[in-house]
């Protein structure tokens, strides 16, 4: 089968920058108040419900961040060289090449998914499908939570990133209404919805959903 040009694009993108981007990304300490606590939040209704994924998970500064909560969690990435930089800082956590749109994940084995900053590259046409596999592969009553730039529709062509670096990939800023009800049409629950407005050094806005999926 071949490879949807979104995802070549976001893997050879995100190996070219994969250096930059550990340099260049905060640790998850460094977020704003909300962010942690949105993150603690997810850790704490999920840690007990099984393994949990965190799917995008780039260099697994959040993977790490969410075992140091006491998440059983291992990470996943379409970009085999942040893959390989995540092995090498956190050789105590699992990590796998792999993609969200395809997941090799039994069905019902996650209590819980994080998908945090890795959708907003996925064409809207395609988000469907991602969050189908969500609720595939999620146990009933497990848990999802979905992070990530937000606005009115734009599409971003950015040529260069992290470092000035190349990239191909594309940005699709949703609004929080739509995202919500694609997560809602693929059978998954929200419970919490957050939108924080851009402030200090962001640029943009951002969107947290909590989900579950039911029993």
């Amino acid at each position: 089968m071949t490879e949807p040009s979104h995802l070549t694009a976001i893997r050879e993108s995100y190996d070219t920058v994969a250096a930059a981007y550990v340099r260049l990304v905060p640790e998850p300490a460094g977020l704003d108040p909300v962010s942690r606590a949105m993150l603690a939040a997810f850790a704490e209704l999920a840690a007990p419900l099984g393994p949990v994924a965190d799917l995008g998970c780039g260099p697994g500064k959040v993977t790490a961040h969410l075992a140091a909560l006491g998440v059983p969690v291992f990470g996943v990435d379409v970009s085999p060289r942040m893959v390989e930089l995540a092995r090498a800082a956190y050789p105590e956590l699992r990590f796998t090449v792999g993609s969200m749109t395809a997941l090799e994940i039994d069905s019902g084995e996650l209590g819980g998914i994080l998908a945090y900053y890795s959708t907003h590259h996925t064409p809207p046409q395609w988000l469907p499908s991602v969050f189908a596999e969500f609720h595939r592969t999620l146990a009933p009553g497990g848990r999802l939570m979905l992070a990530g730039h937000v606005g009115n529709g734009e599409h971003l062509h950015p040529t260069r990133a992290y470092g000035d670096h190349p990239v191909s990939y594309e940005s699709h800023l949703l609004p929080p209404d739509h995202i919500a009800e694609l997560l809602e049409r693929a059978g998954l629950v929200i419970t919490t919805r957050v939108v924080q407005e851009p402030e200090g050094g962001s640029k943009r806005p951002a969107g947290t959903f909590l989900a579950y999926k039911p029993r």
